[in-house]
């Protein structure tokens, strides 16, 4: 079956879009190969396609355990096997899934980076027959992008361990400077890139400048129909905002990563389904959701890089229709910007006391430590310490980079249980209504050992065994253990902490430059990238996002709130800052050029003449004798 067979028959499209086949048939070769689509381009049928075409499985790594877990459920219901391995699953659970895909014929197998080093993956990997490996979110590996990861770099360790096999990296932010680090971190044996445009034509780009931005919000929301997204920096500020928008007659929730897993769940199902209009959340919230017709996404704080800003505005109109990414931007922001550097690169000697009070947290003696994991309370242990809280997580995710632990904001943990009561003790109960009878029937049927120790279990398995709809299956389960027939424990996302190394004397705990001084750079770069971003008011937004990622030749998209403002000039700037552009890249060899070949470029005629005019009277160019040159 070739490809665009396996497109109709398993997805149902009758044809590719823009540069999925050339990915599909780059990796289909053999060839390791990195994909530049931005968010909603269609990024898992260019794994999912020819890995259905090859024998063997192909091994998907992502750190989105919702999304892993959400392509698992849609492969399955296409009648394809796939599985997925993360954080919180049993042990059993664990090798029965890697031995299905040594044994079962099956096609995926999703895992989140932290298992990639796990003694128990590597062993099952040597028998596993790999087609090739796809990494999403693949400028997470890359010490120089907005997001790295150090359990990223697990996968070369993979890569060597399996030298022939290809890898498919894929992302939907990377700058120039990132596309070279992933290839060189993933080892590619031959740079080989595919870029798709990171332009979104139907996505107007705003940025509101106001003093009250509750004031602007509710003016905008009411001016704009249709689902939306308003980012906001504390979970604090969800409740909040969510809050004040359902007191103003707008249906709204909120979202953030300290909410339990149910919540989450339901609340990301009222709002996809639309029976809630706003979601109010972090950016803990949007990767992996599957709502094409989002009409807005509002950013009420400044994100810290345009890799976030394009990535969670990108989540606007993923249906072709018109919509709208609107920034609100006040005059402290500017100052609230410039003072996150410090927060996110506290002093190296802030971070080395946190590091050392975290052995005391956990009575740690210097020489041990190497492998010990802990559940972790931040607000808790900085609350022992009297430490602050925003500079501790930052501190913590820079010993995290350093290789002295590993910090996990939000490690998902599988629901457990075990009965408090023995067998024949529960027959003897009449007080067990029929519903929580039949759970208890499934339960004794799908688990072993639940009378003597705690079992993860998987509520949707439960209720697709018993009949019962997952709400009542779950307030039973929650009866059950109040009237103490079982302790139920159920799914949450646990922050932990992980001693990657024996505990070491804090005098000795080094922060190298890769890690602080070098990435701190970067980081302030993002934020004055930010700045120009909101603050011009003359720039095409589009083509400074579009810019920043490499993208030097793209026109002003004629439709953010610059370009509207400058309609009707005789040149208006946004045109002029791209024909600049051009003529740059046509002029870089600094030799004289005829004139003539400016109308090579993209510049209409009635606006060259203004153009020349313009760029010979500030004296940037030289024109002499139909010669144009650079001075």
């Amino acid at each position: 079956m070739n490809y665009a067979e396996i497109l109709h028959e398993y997805f149902g499209y009758d044809s590719f879009r823009s540069i999925q086949e050339d990915i599909i048939r780059s990796i289909g070769s053999g060839r390791d190969t990195l994909g530049l689509m931005p968010t909603g381009g269609g990024k898992s049928i260019t794994f999912q396609v020819p890995a259905l075409a090859m024998p063997g499985v192909c091994i998907v790594v992502t750190p989105l355990i919702a999304l892993m877990k959400d392509q698992v459920a849609k492969l399955r219901e296409r009648g394809i096997k796939a599985t997925a391995i993360y954080s919180g699953m049993s042990r059993d659970n664990i090798v029965a899934a890697l031995d299905n895909c040594i044994l079962g014929d099956y096609k995926f197998l999703y895992i989140s980076p932290e298992r990639l080093s796990s003694e128990i993956f590597l062993t099952k990997l040597r028998r596993m027959e790999v087609s090739f490996i796809t990494i999403d979110e693949s400028h997470c590996i890359s010490q120089w992008g907005y997001d790295f990861r150090p359990s990223y770099l697990a996968i070369a360790d993979i890569r060597k361990q399996l030298p022939t096999t290809p890898i498919l990296a894929l992302t939907a932010t990377a700058t120039p400077e990132v596309v070279d680090d992933i290839q060189d971190k993933l080892m590619f044996r031959a740079k080989n890139v595919f870029r798709m445009s990171f332009e979104r034509k139907n996505l107007n780009y705003i940025v509101r400048s106001t003093d009250n931005k509750d004031g602007e919000l509710l003016h905008i929301l009411s001016r704009v129909e249709g689902s939306a997204i308003v980012y906001v920096r504390s979970r604090d500020k969800t409740r909040d905002i969510a809050k004040m928008l359902t007191e103003q007659g707008i249906s709204a929730s909120f979202y953030h990563a300290g909410l339990d897993a149910r919540d989450k769940d339901k609340r990301q199902q009222q709002w996809t389904e639309g029976a809630i209009r706003v979601i109010v959340a972090t950016n803990a919230f949007g990767m992996g959701i599957d709502k094409s017709d989002v009409r807005i996404v509002i950013h009420y704080e400044m994100p810290d890089s345009p890799e976030a800003y394009y990535q969670e505005a990108g989540r606007a109109g993923r249906d072709g229709l018109t919509a709208y990414a609107v920034l609100l931007y006040s005059p402290d922001d500017k100052r609230k910007l410039s003072r996150r550097i410090s927060d996110n690169f506290p002093d190296k000697e802030f971070i080395r006391s946190v590091y050392e009070r975290l052995g005391y947290y956990y009575q740690m003696a210097v020489g041990d430590g190497l492998g010990c994991r802990y559940d972790f309370d931040l607000e808790e242990f900085c609350r022992a310490y009297h430490l602050p809280l925003v500079q501790t997580e930052s501190a913590l995710r820079l010993l995290t980079q350093a290789g002295y632990i590993r910090y996990e904001e939000e490690e998902d943990r599988t629901s457990r249980l075990c009965f408090t009561i023995q067998r024949d003790e529960l027959y003897r109960r009449y007080d067990i209504s029929d519903t929580s009878d039949q759970i208890i029937r499934t339960l004794l049927r799908l688990y072993s050992g639940v009378f003597s120790d705690y079992v993860f279990i998987d509520e949707k398995q439960i209720s697709e065994v018993s009949g019962i709809a997952l709400e009542p299956l779950y307030e039973s389960l929650l009866g059950l253990s109040r009237t103490r027939v079982i302790h139920y424990i159920p799914r949450r996302t646990c922050p932990s902490v992980t001693f990657t190394q024996k505990r070491i004397d804090t005098a000795r705990v080094i922060i190298p430059p890769t890690v602080y001084e070098e990435r701190k750079e970067k980081y302030a770069l993002r934020i004055e990238s930010m700045k120009e971003y909101a603050l011009s008011d003359t720039q095409c937004r589009s083509r400074l996002l579009l810019r920043y990622f490499g993208e030097r030749s793209a026109l002003p998209c004629q439709q953010c709130d610059n370009c509207r403002a400058q309609r009707g000039a005789t040149l208006p700037e946004t045109l002029y800052q791209a024909y600049l552009d051009m003529v740059d890249d046509l002029l870089g060899d600094n030799e004289s050029h005829p004139v003539e070949e400016l109308h090579t470029l993209r510049i209409p005629s009635e606006h060259l003449r203004h153009f020349l005019n313009r760029i010979v009277s500030e004296e940037q160019f030289s024109l002499c004798d139909g010669m144009i040159k650079r001075r």
